[in-house]
Formats: structure tokens, sequence, C-alpha cells
């Protein structure tokens, strides 16, 4: 079911790309999307860089200006999904719960309870982690965000947001969409349990369990794990549900009457891999036997092989279909591919990590553009197009502009 799933996705994309859409006129020249990527802890580098972006829209736009006012989709995997609801919630005035700036003061506060250090180097509690029982119990975490979210449901969210998911009972992607949830009432789930359905990694935190009930009252049940098992990056899920949504007329895009790649501008945010460390080879892994291979010396290689080959695979689809059409620029992606040490792992919440991580972020905006090579596969430095620092401020500056034609086509 899942692979099925992930190649209906793939081929309805290049159908999509090769055939623009009609829809109905909404004044719009240009379809927005936000991806974040999973990463546990890492989650501050996109915290980071959004909270540029947005103070670059500030610049622009006022300081009321938040990131949900801007994006057509936010998408978010995991940490970035509880970064989506951060971003796109409302807050008692209607507007977004958190700003951009305010992302790693959340993590700065609550990381270290959400990772507990002393769970993670208990040497029993790595055993019992081994036999039985996730690595966190998970219980500051879920108290944590049911009182930042209460009773709000993904219908309620500021914009279009998309929430990939993993059902173990029925072995398939779940994903929550505002669309979905305002067309559907058992769709219609809580942000909090969506939210910890996403961030609930295997081995790491407890499978989420939880009921909704449709119109006639039946119970639709939910046994969920981290949606990284399924899209870690979800930018390609929300070219497709966004493709698929004008195309069955649930969102209108009035006065646009095609929408195609050239007609997107994505900005998709990783959180950081430590792929490029090497940490793996031929010679010892084939020497390992099945615990080896889910556990290897404080790491998982299984899972970081899995959640890295689903994050690439849709970079390079991504890119070759914004790059065969000469439109590269308007897909930006932005990820850290080379990290060591404690900052490569996805829990440790110690002051002086999570500080690291805020650097990173920051010497990732003065990195130059990378994009992938499609001969080789591998993500290189474009020349010519200056730092991903610059390439934000001009993607502020079309979403400031996108936003002003879109008004003035109401007013």
């Amino acid at each position: 079911m899942g692979r099925s799933f992930v190649g209906a996705v793939l081929i309805t994309f290049l159908v999509l790309l090769q055939h623009p859409i009609a829809c109905v006129a909404t004044k719009r020249k240009t379809v927005t999307i936000l991806s974040i990527d999973g990463g546990g802890i890492r989650g501050i580098i996109p915290g980071t860089i959004l909270a540029f972006l947005e103070s670059k829209l500030q610049e622009l736009d006022g300081p009321n200006a938040r990131i949900a006012d801007y994006f057509d989709v936010v998408a978010g995997t995991s940490t970035g999904g509880l970064v989506t609801t951060m971003l796109t919630a409302p807050n008692k005035d209607n507007r977004p719960l958190y700003a951009a700036k305010d992302i790693n003061n959340f993590y700065m506060e609550h990381g270290p309870k959400i990772f507990p250090q002393s769970s993670r180097n208990n040497f029993m509690k790595k055993m019992l982690n081994l036999f039985g029982g996730p690595k966190y119990d998970g219980k500051y975490l879920r108290s944590l965000v049911k009182s930042e979210l209460g009773n709000l449901t993904m219908k309620q969210t500021l914009t279009h947001t998309l929430i990939p998911t993993f059902d173990i009972k029925r072995l398939q992607p779940i994903i929550f969409t505002t669309t979905d949830a305002r067309a559907s009432v058992s769709k219609n789930a809580r942000l909090s349990d969506v939210s910890l359905g996403t961030s609930a990694a295997p081995t790491y935190f407890p499978v989420r369990y939880f009921e909704t009930k449709d119109g006639q009252g039946k119970i639709r049940t939910f046994d969920l794990v981290d949606g990284g098992v399924a899209a870690n990056n979800p930018t390609l899920l929300a070219i497709t549900h966004i493709s698929r949504e004008i195309m069955t007329r649930r969102l209108k895009y009035e006065d646009m009457k095609t929408v195609d790649c050239k007609k997107m501008l994505v900005l998709s945010l990783g959180a950081g891999t430590g792929k490029n460390k090497e940490k793996y080879n031929a010679a010892t892994a084939s020497k390992w036997g099945l615990l080896s291979w889910m556990y290897n010396h404080g790491a998982t290689p299984l899972l970081d092989i899995f959640t890295d080959a689903i994050t690439d695979i849709v970079d390079i689809h991504v890119s070759t279909m914004f790059q065969s059409i000469h439109n590269q620029k308007n897909y930006l992606r932005i990820q850290n591919d080379s990290m060591i040490g404690e900052a490569a792992s996805v829990d440790i919440s110690t002051i002086e990590n999570m500080q690291t991580l805020v650097q990173t972020g920051k010497d990732l905006l003065k990195k130059p553009v990378s994009r992938v090579n499609l001969e080789t596969g591998r993500v290189e430095a474009v020349r010519g197009e200056g730092t991903n620092e610059e390439a934000l401020t001009r993607f502020a500056k079309l979403l400031s502009e996108e936003r002003k034609f879109r008004r003035l086509g109401t007013a």
C-alpha cells in the first residue's frame, strides 16, 4: 500500500507538470508552498531560517506580517509538523499562535523536557529501549501540545496545512490536510492529535492512538507513528495536494486559468542530516545482523537509511521537474547534509547543542544556494545565485508582491 501510494503521487506529479491544470479563476499569479522536514531537536535549523524569512516579510509589509499570511500550503513532517501547527494554528485573535522568531524559543524552553538527557544517558534505560518501550515516555510533549493547541482542529488552521503520518494498523500513510478536514468530519482531527502522531518517532516516542467520528457517529481509529517513515520531506506531497485540490475545484483560483510548475513558488527546508559523514560502509555493514542494522554504537542505521532515502528522492524529483522547465529559481531547497557529532542527533537537547543548531541555521543562511546535480544526484553549490540569505530575500519580495496582487484582486 505504501509503495503504491508513493508511486501514484510521483506519476500524478509528472502528469500535472506536463499538462497545466484548468481551474476556476481567483486573482493569483503564483501558488506558494512551504515545506518543513522532520528532524527532532534539529527543528531549530528551519526555525532559524523561517525567523529570517519572516523578518524580511516584516521589513516589506510591517511588524504584523506572519508566515501563514503568504503561503497557500504549509506542510510539515514530525518536528516540521509541530512547527507547521505553531505557524498556522490560530490564537484568540485569529492570528498565528507563534511568530517565526518564537519557534527557537519554544525549542530552547521545552526541548530539554521533551528529550530529557537523563533518559538518554541512563544505561538501564538504553537496555530497556532495545528490548521494550520507547526511549522517552512522551508525557511532557503530550501535556505541552494539548496545552498549546487545546481543542483546535485541522479545519481551523489559518492557511491550508498538510501533515503526514503513518498508520501502523493499516500499514499506509495518513495525510491530514485542512481541505480534507473541512470536507469530512472524520478527517477533522484535533491538531494536538495530529501533531503527536506525526512526531511519534519509532523507538523514541509511543505510538499515538486517537479516534474521530463521522457525521453519523461512526468511529474511525488511528494508530500513528512519525510521518517521516513515509514522507520526511513533504514537499512533493504538498505540490501534488494543491494540484489535486485545484483540479477537483476544492481550491478556487479566480482569474487564473492554469496552474503549472512555472506558477509555483516552493520553499523546502531541511532539518539537517549527517549523510556526508559517511559513517557506514559495505565492509562493516556486511557483518551486521538484525540488531546491528537497528542499533549500532548509538546510531540507528536502518532508520537513517530510510529517512535520508525518502528525503532525497523527493528533492531529486522536484528538482528535476523545476530544472526541466528552466524554472529552478522558484524551487529553493535549504539543507545542511554535513552535520557531525551531537548536532547530527535528533534528541540531544543540551543548551550547548541547541545553540550549535541555531548557529548551524545562521551559517546555512550565509552558504551559497545549492541544487541537485541531475547527472550525479549530489547537491552542489550553484554559481551566480548568491547565498541562501539572498535567495530568501528574493522569495520575500515575490511573496509580498503576490499577497498585494491578491488583495487588489479582492478589493
